[in-house]
């Protein structure tokens, strides 16, 4: 989302540090999560739709917290090549940022209430080490975006305990099947966040921020971002041959066709222009994340 240069409105800005554009990664985890429950015969609505909702506040929390966060650190400077942050920005305070963070935080912890009366005590685990790694990712005395250990921990939230998550409040157990199906979405959330990484490896080297990118440096990178796209065609593939699902599942795969402008670009760009390839990124987990499921009901 952008804002005109003349008095943008309060709305405006609270949208802009919410960061729409990053709400894919949030909902296709459930997405996949319910398509594996209704193919179980285990969909239940209520609890699909506040998985759905809890994982949305919780992204929009975690987006706050990282404006804030970031800026405190230094690594939010004029010469940010992402979408403009709003502490950094001056358009709110450091103070606004947090207070809006610790309600939406808030608000996923009331439909994390619904969801523990549901789902009982591991719903309680889920949820409070999600707020914490939201939190811990970019504040604490050890940010995990700034000791490499961003991927790893997206991988875990965005995929396997999001998808499981989300079919365990249905199912009252975790599958096979469903694990398997956490892969892939893992994979692609990851992606997004090395394409975020890349563009900012200068920026994040200069303010001490040692992200995988910045270790592993551009081609290993562009290296880890054809890593998990592989693993997230291949594992389709890999069900239906360990019968885990149907050819349906092979669905998934259209969605790379229309994603190869933004691999390539991934593989070729630097800088501000990677801000169009992290949009497709999120677009292509989504569309994935679509198909996938279809894929899963169908067979």
């Amino acid at each position: 989302m952008t804002i005109s240069n003349q008095s943008p409105s309060q709305i405006e800005i609270w949208l802009l540090a919410a960061r729409p554009k990053t709400l894919p990664a949030a909902a296709a985890p459930v997405v996949v999560g319910t398509a594996v429950a209704i193919g179980d015969h285990a969909f239940r609505f209520g609890p699909a739709l506040a998985a759905l909702a809890g994982a949305l506040l919780l992204q929009i929390g975690a987006n706050l917290a990282n404006d804030v966060f970031d800026f405190k650190k230094g690594a939010d400077t004029s010469g940010r090549l992402g979408p403009l942050r709003v502490t950094q920005a001056g358009l709110l305070t450091s103070r606004q940022v947090l207070l809006g963070m610790w309600l939406t935080f808030g608000l996923a912890a009331l439909a994390g209430l619904y969801l523990i009366v549901v789902g009982g005590w591991p719903i309680v685990v889920i949820g409070l080490l999600s707020i914490a790694s939201a939190i811990a990712y970019t504040g604490g005395p050890f940010p995990l975006g700034y000791k490499g250990l961003g991927d790893l921990f997206v991988f875990i939230f965005f995929g396997l305990v999001a998808v499981c998550g989300t079919y365990y409040v249905q199912a009252g157990t975790v599958s096979s099947t469903v694990l398997w199906a956490s892969i892939p979405i893992g994979a692609l959330a990851v992606a997004i966040l090395v394409v975020n990484n890349l563009r900012d490896i200068e920026t994040d080297r200069a303010s001490a921020k040692q992200t995988l990118a910045v270790r592993l440096g551009v081609s290993g990178a562009r290296t880890e971002y054809l890593f998990l796209l592989g693993v997230a065609f291949v594992v389709p593939l890999l069900m239906w041959l360990l019968a885990r699902s149907t050819p349906w599942v092979l669905l998934s795969w259209l969605s790379l066709l229309p994603a190869w402008p933004t691999v390539r670009l991934v593989l070729t760009g630097q800088g501000r222009v990677l801000n169009h390839a992290l949009a497709g990124t999120a677009r292509l987990e989504l569309v994935y994340a679509l198909l996938f499921s279809v894929g899963v009901i169908i067979g």
